[in-house]
């Protein structure tokens, strides 16, 4: 049977990105394996906060996902 849940903590991750300077960096990103896009969010500044607003607001209703696409929900 396989895991259908991230192993992320949904709290870690929404402190990672609600801090500005973490947010905008990406870190949610990379404590979510996501490297590739939260290189891309670092080099972009976190599309000038927006993509770090989007993120938040997925966060917090459950609908941003790990590298695997696994829901992060804990």
């Amino acid at each position: 049977m396989q895991n259908t849940i991230s192993p992320c903590s949904r709290t870690a991750t929404l402190l990672l990105s609600f801090f500005m300077i973490f947010g905008i960096c990406g870190l949610h990103r990379f404590y979510a394996g996501k490297v590739f896009t939260g290189i891309l969010q670092l080099i972009t500044v976190g599309f000038f906060g927006i993509w770090q607003v989007i993120d938040i607001v997925r966060i917090i209703f459950g609908a941003f996902s790990d590298s695997e696409g696994r829901p992060i929900i804990r």
